[in-house]
């Protein structure tokens, strides 16, 4: 028990002498920063600034207004560096020994005022003094006078350097101020002859009607306006606002506009360009933003769907027009509505991923093809191409293809079409029964080649296979021969090749009985002889 009390009288006597301690430090801290805080009677006058890093702790009066003289930037030291930085540009690195030194001073680079600065335990006291006799301003002392001067100098010369004019005017239009920019725009439209005085001419119209909207003291609007140089046929463009200043004046500027004004017109140029081309095409065109309103249409769009301009012109959304279009029969509808609905919604989000193409065949006869595309924002593009005539051709011509197969199979010989590459393009049925091999089944293609091995395989040995081969390759005129060949069955075939026009050639097969054969099929290899001619 008595061990415990030990203990814990210890780490009493041990807590009491450390916050003892602390105490004591404290106040002599606070001893040494009140004492470098505390202004006499004399310096409460001076302009004076206690520094903690760049935390500004306390400052006279005439320090504080100093410091009042233009807005605040960044902390209270770099406030203060950037208004005393004109007459002690080498303030910054200067004050960087203060800690080293302990007290230190800096004459301005004019000479008349001088900075006094003293370090105590991290804290940093500033006094700003003047060397100058000249008597102050009334009210202001010298070194606030004297950084209004430089700010006002500096917007000054900010002013007559903005590459735009600038301009301030009383309340009837008469100029009170103006920039160098302002004054090259008033001679630009003056004669030569004209004496140039104060006020200078008035370049632009700024009156409150036609430039400044309601509350312009905030938010001022936009006017252009144009004014054309003397002995030049050449307008030049521009901007020109204004805002209401506190007594009635206005501050005026104008920027330069010719690029923009060019730019719009090029533009409106291209736009107008694209409406052209738009109005004739022969394709409908709808494109629908990113809110799915109808945006921009062609007039081959109310060909196509027979909607009626004032529909079209409000803005429909997309789905408004798909109902217009089931309305009016132009459209394939599905068996139910639900499912027409859902598939098109599909049909909008196949478009945004640039992926919607659909033959549309109408009740009415007509085929549309309606093609889907993205564009940027979320918008989306549908494109109606009326195929009808297309579609009717190759139809048309399918069923001719078919018609001429049909008729091809309906003949007792085998024949086979080869193009001038040798390639297998037409054969009817009796072929594929002939040599037992179905070439409509085939993947790839059949070629000379490979018809002649499966003919030389099925058949007795005979040079008629190696003529045919030599024809299929001859330019110039051919004439049509025949030859007989043997299969291995017994059978004997009676051989027809006919050339065809562009160096085609037509191989057909039938049963020899009764067949002219040519006695040598190298004959048929060589050029006519037109008799009639000869005669």
């Amino acid at each position: 028990m008595q061990t415990t009390l030990l203990a814990l009288s210890l780490i009493a006597a041990a807590f009491l002498t450390a916050l003892a301690a602390l105490m004591v430090f404290g106040m002599i801290d606070r001893r040494k920063t009140s004492r470098l805080r505390r202004f006499s009677e004399a310096e409460r006058d001076l302009i004076v600034f206690i520094f903690e890093n760049e935390t500004l702790l306390d400052a006279t009066p005439a320090a504080r207004q100093l410091l009042d003289t233009a807005p605040r930037t960044g902390t209270a030291w770099a406030h203060l560096a950037e208004l005393l930085g004109p007459r002690f540009p080498r303030l910054t690195d200067w004050i960087k020994d203060l800690a080293n030194i302990g007290e230190m001073e800096l004459r301005s680079t004019d000479g008349t005022s001088r900075l006094k600065a003293e370090w105590h335990d991290g804290v940093a006291r500033i006094t700003l003094g003047t060397d100058s006799t000249e008597a102050p301003v009334a009210g202001i002392d010298r070194h606030s006078y004297i950084a209004m001067s430089q700010e006002l100098e500096s917007l000054r010369a900010m002013a007559e350097h903005t590459p735009y004019a600038l301009w301030r005017e009383t309340a009837a239009g008469n100029i009170t101020w103006c920039n160098k920019s302002y004054l090259a725009l008033a001679d630009s439209i003056s004669e030569a002859s004209e004496a140039t005085g104060w006020p200078p001419a008035r370049v632009f119209d700024t009156t409150p009607d036609t430039l400044l909207k309601p509350g312009g003291e905030t938010a001022p609007d936009l006017h252009r306006a144009a004014i054309t140089p003397v002995g030049t046929e050449m307008r030049h463009w521009f901007e020109v606002s204004a805002g209401l200043l506190p007594g009635g004046e206005r501050f005026c500027s104008a920027l330069p506009a010719d690029r923009l004004v060019k730019a719009e017109s090029t533009h409106k140029e291209f736009v107008t360009t694209l409406t052209k081309t738009f109005a004739a095409l022969p394709i409908g065109l709808a494109i629908f933003d990113r809110s799915r309103e109808l945006a921009l249409f062609n007039p081959a769009l109310m060909d196509l769907t027979l909607l009626p301009a004032e529909f079209l012109i409000s803005r429909p959304s997309l789905s408004s027009v798909l109902d217009k279009l089931r309305e009016a029969r132009m459209i394939p509808e599905p068996k139910d509505y639900k499912s027409w609905r859902q598939q098109m919604s599909d049909l909008v989000a196949a478009a945004q991923n640039g992926s919607y193409e659909e033959t549309w065949a109408l009740p009415t006869g007509q085929t549309y093809r309606v093609t889907g595309r993205p564009h940027p924002d979320g918008a989306v593009a549908l494109l109606f191409e009326d195929v009808s005539a297309e579609i009717s051709v190759a139809r048309r011509f399918r069923t001719e293809i078919e018609t001429g197969q049909a008729v091809l199979d309906a003949l007792p010989q085998a024949i086979a079409v080869f193009t001038p590459g040798g390639v297998l393009a037409l054969s009817n049925t009796a072929y594929a029964a002939l040599w037992g091999r179905d070439p409509s089944t085939t993947l790839g293609e059949i070629t000379l080649s490979d018809a002649l091995r499966g003919w030389h395989s099925a058949s007795a040995p005979n040079p008629v296979w190696d003529h045919l081969r030599a024809f299929a390759v001859r330019s110039g005129p051919r004439d049509t021969w025949t030859a007989r060949v043997t299969l291995h069955d017994g059978r004997a075939l009676g051989c027809t090749v006919t050339p065809l026009a562009g160096g085609a050639m037509m191989i057909s097969f039938n049963a020899a009985e009764g067949m002219a054969v040519v006695a040598d099929p190298i004959a048929a290899l060589e050029p006519r002889v037109d008799v009639a001619a000869g005669a």
